[in-house]
């Protein structure tokens, strides 16, 4: 594993953002926050929290390095957190899974953003149910044709993200929302839309 962190300092409210491809797309579209973009990780490997069989015939397993990537950034990346009076993980995909964990696993985190995040991930929502998150502020969303996914665990998506709502919200503040389009449409946006909600619940 090599991070790299590219930082874009510009207030107190810090978002750890996951392996955004153009960080500084999110300069324009969250104003009011500083970026900490994080690249450098396998993104199958290193964001899945726990070993899982792939998804796909041509795909790979999910191998379940997450602990040792959260360890990773809480030795490399955690202390550029220090300045911050308010501190976001945020990510899109299978990021976003890893944002919601690590805001269970980890109490530096005061908000917490999946945006289309892979919550079928198999033992999420389970896990989620005996670990509370420690962020209070807490933004899902989801494109209205991804439960229409052929991979029957993939269309369980919005079922699981429901649910995980439904945990969350008994003891943060919530947010679940529904965008047109299917997974890969306007990544950047939907992402940036959660940090400016969730920063915006943080204040």
């Amino acid at each position: 594993m090599n991070l790299k962190v590219e930082p874009f300092i510009r207030s107190d409210v810090y978002v750890l953002l996951l392996g955004a491809e153009k960080p500084e797309t999110f300069l324009d579209l969250v104003p009011d926050a500083s970026l900490l973009n994080v690249t450098g990780f396998s993104w199958d490997e290193d964001l899945s929290p726990w070993y899982a069989p792939k998804v796909f015939r041509k795909g790979n397993d999910f191998a379940g390095h997450g602990e040792a990537f959260l360890q990773e950034l809480q030795n490399t990346v955690f202390p550029l957190l220090k300045d911050a009076h308010r501190t976001v993980i945020a990510g899109y995909s299978l990021a976003g899974l890893f944002a919601l964990w690590a805001a269970g696993c980890t109490d530096a985190f005061d908000g917490a953003v999946s945006a289309s995040g892979s919550l079928w991930f198999q033992g999420f929502t389970d896990w989620l149910r005996e670990h509370p998150l420690n962020a209070s502020a807490v933004y899902l969303s989801l494109g209205d044709k991804e439960p229409l996914a052929k991979n029957p665990l993939m269309a369980s998506v919005g079922q699981c993200t429901e649910q995980v709502y439904e945990t969350v919200k008994g003891y943060a503040q919530a947010c679940f929302e529904w965008n047109e389009g299917n997974h890969f449409m306007q990544a950047d946006e939907r992402l940036a839309k959660g940090i400016r909600w969730t920063v915006e619940h943080l204040k």
